[in-house]
């Protein structure tokens, strides 16, 4: 029986956009052992994808300050004895992990596709992406050695049965609601609250839609600041789990949100998506769906790829509120159909 690894560490958005390739796995090795090796606070959503076989937490930042607990580690993913190794991140301490690991074949991106081009020297094998331009065909694409020629785009992803999602289901018992994500980690990527505020509005008074806004560590504020402007259109959630965002948005008309990991659950789910991009490119990571629909400035950007703007206010505050209304209503409407 063949057994795989896949090494997608993080993030969010990242691992979500991995889970494709473990499928396409799966589907060329039925009866395989597919195992998953990620930071611990993402093992939650990964127990939910189907084609696995095995979640293996790990914390690199933890191995570097303990041999001990490095050399246990090793063995443990050692114990196998895979017959090759995904490697999905393309950094150095990914590459090194999956090098380590021992298995006949250690796969990664070839220097070009690399952010830090020396994990190459890792790699047993390094098929070219070609001209892909969304990371999840990029991640396909790293199949190609191992006979993978299947390429769909699939989450096999279950739907969870939480009580935040319970909470939810019961407050919009005709699921006519909307998701907003305000926050994100990267400050350029946000766009205002009042603005998400009053595109609730609109959706209420157009469409019929109240909104639920998403928010994380730190965002209760972010929340309360859209609700505040929406004319009592939209509430914050319930507290939330990545795996409550997993329910919530699979039972939503829509989700608005920006580049952040919330954004791809909910398009991993199948939600309807009006995406806002400002400092990244919506072609290698945005939504992929044909029906979703970005609302990007990225090509006024100067500051492409990095956290914080440059400039006196981010390119993603040039997408006005009737821009982004517009693209709701073609979206719902295009779902309708």
């Amino acid at each position: 029986m063949e057994c795989f690894l896949i090494v997608r560490l993080g993030s969010l958005g990242d691992v979500v956009h991995a889970i494709p390739a473990a499928a396409a796995l799966r589907r060329r090795f039925p009866q395989a052992h597919i195992d998953w090796l990620v930071e611990p606070q993402y093992v939650d959503l990964l127990d939910l994808v189907e084609c696995l076989d095995r979640r293996v937490p790990i914390d690199p930042r933890e191995l570097s300050r303990d041999g001990v607990r490095l050399l246990s580690t090793l063995r443990d993913l050692r114990r196998p004895r895979y017959d090759a190794v995904i490697d999905l991140q393309g950094l150095m301490k990914s590459a090194l992990l999956a090098r380590l690991v021992g298995a006949t074949r250690t796969i990664g991106f070839p220097r070009a596709h690399l952010r830090e081009p020396l994990a190459r020297i890792f790699y047993t094998d390094a098929p070219d992406p070609g001209g892909a331009a969304h990371i999840i065909d990029r991640n396909l694409a790293l199949l190609g050695p191992l006979g993978v020629t299947d390429r769909r785009v699939h989450f096999p992803i279950r739907s969870p049965h939480t009580p935040a999602v319970t909470a939810v289901a019961s407050r919009f018992a005709s699921g006519a609601y909307a998701v907003l994500n305000p926050g994100a980690a990267w400050p350029n990527k946000r766009w205002a609250p009042e603005r998400f505020g009053r595109v609730a509005s609109a959706m209420h008074r157009e469409l019929g839609l109240r909104s639920i806004v998403l928010w994380g560590p730190g965002e209760q504020p972010l929340a309360a600041a859209v609700a505040a402007a929406s004319e009592g259109a939209a509430e914050p959630a319930p507290p939330t789990t990545i795996v409550d965002v997993v329910g919530i948005a699979r039972g939503a008309r829509v989700m608005l949100s920006g580049d952040t990991g919330p954004l791809h659950v909910a398009a991993a789910v199948g939600t309807p998506i009006v995406a806002l991009f400002g400092p990244t490119r919506s072609e290698r990571n945005g939504p992929w769906a044909a029906r979703d629909i970005t609302v990007s400035r990225t090509s006024r950007c100067a500051c492409l790829y990095e956290r914080r703007c440059r400039r006196a206010a981010p390119c993603i505050d040039e997408i006005g509120v009737d821009d982004v209304i517009a693209a709701v209503r073609t979206r719902v409407g295009e779902s309708h159909r």
